[in-house]
């Protein structure tokens, strides 16, 4: 187990990306405090290379503090730095024209940390090795006489549970960042399935989906809502010993339109590397669509509801009207068949949001298909594509005077600190750089770059919220593997949850009183609505990054 005794570092008030910047990229850090005179020294030579002076502090709402910044983006020469001010130190950081290839494959690697149902062996998993888990059949929940099996997957977060709608959200993250910038992929992880024809992150992604072909109900077409015991397990035990009975719990109309889009998505990616699997895909998502066609939709609720002996985590969600939006446009995207159109446009005139790309509002997903396949040359509706690309256009302007407003540059507001707010960050990252890639707006994807410097360290914290990446990475995840297995680093490569304004669980009621949002976090195992991490929050994590990947 991780020592729980181990001292917190002091905070440094100079933040900056403690794994670098690109070359070409516009740098800056930000400084809590007295801004002034500042140099960048090359750690190798010892050499000041850099003099600047900061900008003005201002107040920053979300942090509780003053800030200032400095910009030394007309340094470029690539090398290794440490900047000086008022007597004070930054982390080192690097500066180079491919810095987070490194970062990129270790967000990615994460997903095989997390499966489910097969032996992680050393040769691959290193330290972090463990024997096969979950290998039982699951007991479907409303009809325990019915076995099926349930291995594989990943597991979902720091617990062992799996569910539909987050892995769907993470697999589609993962295809949309191979489509956006396939040569980030093309270096093997490795992976034990990598054969040097289709990528890994393929193959990652495949290992989720040929579980999720195990979540459709085989009576109905449906998608059970998601496989778990029935409580969590201890927070120190391994998952080969977590032997509790799994179940399936009941079917529900998010678990599967979310199968329906990612499955019809899968479809078009593998169909140049399996057509076979492709078709199996393709197979399930019109199979779990006609389950949509003849069940109503849920606009104002109840979505799934844990039954009374269950205390694992819900993913409830009120409408499932976004989740119907993404399968529809997914899977006119991937056939083109009037029908899924038709249905899509009558979705799109429902009142819902349109842009949102997390577990409870997929719509996003369904926006960005269509436009991306009017793009590829889809038959679409004119008038509807030019409401939904200003739409998104639009957003992505609200988030880029979010940002100008913030004192690091991001733009998460005080009330976007809540459980899971690196998920909100990437979500918008993810945004900015669709938007600017439909819309050919260059700063929005510099704009996201600066919400990757927050989360890798550029920030009041002063943290990488990464495992095992930066100066100072968090360490002491709630995730039971790595607090159970005997190894003093965490598995690396996993996002954790961040800044929780709302302080929803008790270590953080405890330690956290009165601090402003920024700081509503500590790097403590106890603290699952801060410290945890989940497939996807580690997602949009690789699609952003990736997006900066030579």
């Amino acid at each position: 187990m991780n020592q729980s005794n181990t001292p917190a570092l002091p905070c440094r008030n100079i933040a900056v990306n403690q794994l670098g910047y690109p070359s070409e990229a516009a740098k800056s850090f930000v400084c809590a405090g007295q801004g002034g005179e500042y140099e960048i020294v090359d750690t190798a030579s010892g050499d000041v290379v850099y003099r600047g002076i900061t900008g003005p502090t201002q107040p920053d709402e979300a942090s509780g503090t003053r800030v200032c910044r400095g910009d030394f983006g007309d340094l470029r020469t690539p090398g290794t730095y440490r900047i000086f001010l008022n007597g004070e130190s930054s982390a080192t950081f690097a500066i180079g024209s491919n810095p987070y290839a490194d970062l990129q494959q270790g967000l990615l690697k994460a997903f095989y940390y997390l499966r489910c149902g097969m032996e992680l062996e050393e040769s691959f998993a290193g330290p972090w090795k463990h024997h096969a888990c979950h290998a039982s059949e699951g007991i479907v929940y409303d009809d325990p006489t019915l076995r099926l099996d349930s291995r594989g997957g990943w597991h979902d977060a720091g617990d062992y549970g799996k569910y539909t709608g987050p892995g769907a959200k993470a697999i589609t993250d993962l295809l949309l960042a191979y489509e956006g910038n396939p040569l980030a992929f093309e270096r093997p992880i490795p992976l034990p399935e990598s054969d040097g024809r289709m990528p890994d992150v393929l193959h990652e992604c495949r290992y989720e989906l040929d579980w999720l072909f195990k979540m459709q109900d085989p009576r109905s077409g449906g998608a059970f809502h998601k496989l778990t015991t029935k409580q969590f397990p201890a927070l120190d035990i391994m998952p080969e010993d977590d032997r509790a009975d799994l179940y399936f719990l009941p079917v529900s109309a998010t678990a599967t339109a979310c199968l329906a889009g990612v499955m019809a998505m899968a479809a078009r990616v593998y169909r140049s590397f399996d057509d076979a699997f492709a078709t199996r895909c393709l197979q399930a998502a019109e199979r779990a669509w006609s389950w949509l066609d003849r069940t109503p939709p849920h606009p104002d609720g109840p979505g799934f509801k844990n039954p009374a002996d269950v205390g694992t985590g819900e993913y409830g969600d009120a409408s499932d009207l976004d989740e119907r939006y993404w399968a529809a446009a997914e899977l006119f995207r991937t056939t083109g068949e009037a029908k899924y159109h038709e249905a899509f446009r009558g979705l799109a005139a429902q009142p819902f949001a349109k842009y949102e790309l997390g577990w409870t509002n997929m719509s996003g997903y369904g926006t960005i298909a269509y436009l991306l396949g009017a793009e590829a040359g889809a038959d679409t509706d004119a008038a509807l594509l030019a409401a939904l690309r200003q739409g998104l256009l639009e957003e992505a302007e609200r988030l880029a005077r979010r940002c100008a407003e913030d004192g690091y540059l991001t733009s998460l507001r005080p009330e976007d600190y809540i459980w899971g707010s690196n998920m909100v960050l990437m979500n918008n990252a993810m945004l900015l750089i669709l938007a600017g890639r439909i819309g050919g707006e260059e700063r929005y994807r510099e704009l996201a770059l600066e919400h990757i410097h927050y989360l890798l360290g550029r920030n009041v914290l002063d943290l990488s919220y990464v495992s095992g990446f930066g100066d100072r990475p968090v360490n002491r995840l709630h995730h039971r593997p790595s607090v159970a297995d005997g190894v003093e680093a965490a598995v690396p490569g996993l996002v954790s949850g961040g800044p929780n304004r709302n302080l929803n669980d008790d270590y953080m009621m405890e330690h956290l009183q009165g601090q402003p949002p920024a700081k509503c976090f500590v790097d403590h195992e106890l603290s699952y609505a801060g410290n945890e991490v989940t497939i996807y929050w580690n997602s949009p994590a690789v699609f952003a990054v990736s997006q900066f990947v030579k």
